[in-house]
């Protein structure tokens, strides 16, 4: 399942998420004449990614900030735009822009702390707003439970654009996190899920006075779990269809 697009409105213009999205774009680009060379990548992230042998053993954090502003690829970083476009402006209309941006920082710290536990003496760089982004979802998950989101659903070589609640796509987007956390060492390459998992729960926990002043488990019976104002209604989604030629 992938993402494409929630039914939950935001009232207010989100510009946090706007400036965030520019931000990592205007940072990717600056990376992009070194990215055809391996070793040239490597020595734009020397004092930028996140390396936690170097935090660990040398006491140098800068990473631990940088790192969040850096990607790996344009699947890379379409990806994290995605998800934050799609469940940051409703956490920013609720939190307000400073309030939104705290979280959405304070996640990504503590997503790269979550890595460097997991992985404390590894000198392999991570890079990637994607443990920011998860705290995003983690407030997104206990604000709107119920929100509609949309997901391209993929089986084998089935496409087809389905709405669930959010509860069950941010439910199982965490869980495979945890799963594929535990199933994978934490010392080689690959995607860090612990730092997934990490930003997630600060995500929610930071989300959780908010929770309480909206009135908690008060505010969920008065939404029902859903969004606070009506819902976006989209037109009947269509894939493409590829026709055989004969």
């Amino acid at each position: 399942m992938f993402p494409i697009r929630d039914h939950n409105p935001s009232e207010t213009t989100p510009y946090v998420v706007y400036a965030l999205i520019a931000i990592n774009i205007a940072v990717f680009a600056l990376q992009l004449p070194y990215m055809s060379d391996e070793r040239a990548l490597s020595g734009f992230w020397a004092d930028r990614a996140l390396y936690p042998s170097d935090v660990t053993l040398h006491g140098d954090y800068t990473g631990i900030f940088t790192s969040m502003f850096l990607h790996a690829g344009f699947m890379h970083i379409a990806g994290n735009m995605l998800f934050l476009w799609i469940f940051g402006d409703n956490l920013e209309d609720q939190m307000g822009h400073l309030g939104f941006l705290a979280l959405y920082l304070v996640s990504g710290i503590a997503a790269a702390l979550a890595h460097i536990a997991a992985a404390p003496t590894s000198d392999i760089p991570t890079v990637g707003a994607s443990g920011a982004i998860a705290g995003v979802m983690g407030g997104y998950l206990l604000l709107f439970p119920k929100a509609k989101v949309d997901v391209v659903l993929i089986i084998v070589i089935l496409f087809k654009v389905i709405s669930i609640p959010a509860w069950i796509m941010l439910g199982l987007w965490f869980g495979l996190q945890i799963f594929s956390g535990v199933g994978t060492p934490v010392e080689g390459g690959g995607v860090a899920y612990w730092a997934h998992a990490g930003g997630f729960i600060a995500g929610l926990l930071l989300t959780i006075p908010l929770w309480l002043r909206r009135g908690g488990t008060g505010f969920w019976n008065r939404t029902h779990g859903k969004p606070p104002h009506p819902e976006f209604v989209y037109a009947p989604s269509r894939l493409p269809t590829v026709r055989r030629r004969r």
